[in-house]
């Protein structure tokens, strides 16, 4: 690759696959990101979720470390906190799958300077654009949960988001169709 030229997708493929485990890489933007792994509050709020959403639709399974094909034309690749979708919908996918099936996408901020961009910009556009119906995040630094609603791939986003404080009940919108007590996460922050 030369100095100033785009990555390719492939080429990004080729260095993620290389990646050691303790490392989470994305394409999002045309643009090469490392995410921070799970601290253990970051991983007790994963856990939580991922309770949440097993007793209230037992038929759908929720995958960590699952990578997407996501952005303008699956040339992104994320590698979201938690993606919820129908029970074995990832059987036989290679590392990067196609988002299509996938009811909602989850992002818990981590505390890094690229939190901002990646987590409240570029990853909603990014999803909007893969239709993905819900991404949910989970905001420790401004201590709220935001559900991105009505994906949009002409604007390249969400046409609706709802965001509530820590402690308040959030209801995940229709296919997701779970409501969340959020008064725990108020114990998961710095």
């Amino acid at each position: 690759m030369a100095v100033g030229a785009e990555m390719l997708v492939e080429e990004f493929e080729a260095i993620a696959s290389g990646a050691p485990e303790t490392v989470t890489l994305e394409f999002i933007g045309g643009r090469l990101g490392v995410k921070r792994g799970a601290d253990g509050n970051r991983g007790t709020i994963m856990a939580w979720l991922t309770r949440r959403c097993m007793q209230a639709r037992p038929e759908l399974d929720v995958y960590h470390g699952r990578g997407l094909r996501v952005a303008a034309y699956r040339q992104g690749r994320a590698m979201p906190d938690a993606v919820l979708a129908p029970e074995a919908h990832f059987a036989g996918h290679g590392e990067w799958a196609d988002p299509d099936g996938v009811l909602m996408v989850v992002e818990v901020t981590s505390y890094d300077s690229d939190t901002d961009r990646r987590d409240r910009y570029e990853k909603p556009a990014a999803y909007g654009q893969a239709e993905i119906p819900v991404y949910l995040l989970i905001d420790r630094d401004a201590r709220t949960v935001t559900v991105h609603s009505s994906p949009d791939r002409e604007i390249g986003g969400y046409r609706a988001a709802h965001t509530a404080k820590f402690g308040e009940k959030v209801l995940l919108p229709a296919p997701v169709g779970i409501e969340l007590d959020t008064e725990i996460l108020k114990n998961y922050v710095r």
